[in-house]
């Protein structure tokens, strides 16, 4: 691939804790995993950097407790880095660090440049508005004014994630599981983002209402050229969506590649762990 990442990760770091002189260099033998048994500091993402390209799915993999919702939660600015860079290629973010930038300007970002779809909808979605309302909402936020337009946004999106217009007015609250997911990425999508990322998205759905989502999920990427990261512990989930696949232990990547690779010849021992469980 010779063009340039949309977003361009380099040693991104949180810690949970103040760290010590026996611990922050990351390679202490104080270290119990991601945990200082010195000073009590949890390093739930160690040093990570990361590429994700023009309309690529990066899968990012892992057992819980393994830094991966940490590390959207970073990119997505729900919770502050101790330490890293992050770039977005786009005409006005090109150059800036997004981690140094002000809460206003973060925040502008969440509007016009990324979508979320959390594990839990009510992260994502104000169950207590209508359907359309929640997508409204984001609409508003990312600056739009009109009315007629926004509730034709929001139509189509809706209906191009299968939910029937007539329970557009509907509060998600009265939606099944799978449904509220698929509101929530109508709204994640409302805003044309170049980037999207997924947070577990099918974690206990049903089978059959995961596999609508993933089908969904897939469908869009193709139509949109959207750029994705996905985070799963389900490595079915990950060979489904992902192009590339990151495998993170202790809050550490220790294997990355294309994900036929990654799960068809796993070099790491943990790894291996992971595929051959699945067999």
């Amino acid at each position: 691939m010779h063009e340039e990442p949309i977003l361009k990760v380099r040693n991104l770091r949180k810690q949970f804790g103040p760290g010590c002189s026996q611990c922050t260099n990351l390679d202490s033998n104080r270290l119990e995993k991601n945990y200082c048994t010195v000073c009590g500091t949890v390093y739930a993402v160690r040093d990570v950097s990361l590429d994700v390209y023009p309309g690529e799915i990066l899968g990012i993999v892992g057992e819980s407790g393994s830094g991966k919702s940490t590390l959207m939660q970073c990119l997505y600015f729900d919770t502050d880095v101790s330490s890293g860079e992050a770039y977005i290629n786009t005409p006005v973010l090109a150059g800036f660090n997004v981690f140094d930038l002000s809460s206003q300007q973060k925040r502008s970002i969440r509007n016009h440049d990324y979508g979320m779809v959390y594990q839990n909808p009510v992260h994502g979605l104000k169950m207590n508005f209508s359907s359309v309302g929640n997508i409204a909402e984001k609409l508003i936020a990312a600056g739009n004014r009109n009315v007629g337009n926004m509730e034709t946004t929001s139509k189509r999106l809706l209906d191009n994630v299968h939910i029937p217009l007539h329970r557009m007015k509907e509060e998600p609250r009265n939606f099944s599981g799978g449904m509220q997911q698929r509101v929530q990425i109508a709204k994640a999508l409302s805003n044309n983002p170049p980037i999207l990322f997924l947070d577990e998205v099918t974690t206990g759905l049903d089978l059959s209402v995961q596999a609508n989502v993933l089908d969904l999920i897939k469908r869009i990427q193709r139509e949109l050229g959207i750029s994705m990261i996905v985070v799963s512990h389900d490595l079915a989930v990950i060979r489904m969506l992902a192009d590339r696949t990151i495998v993170m232990l202790n809050g550490e990547i220790i294997e990355q590649g294309l994900t036929d690779q990654v799960l068809e010849d796993p070099q790491h021992a943990y790894t291996q762990q992971l595929v051959y469980s699945l067999l």
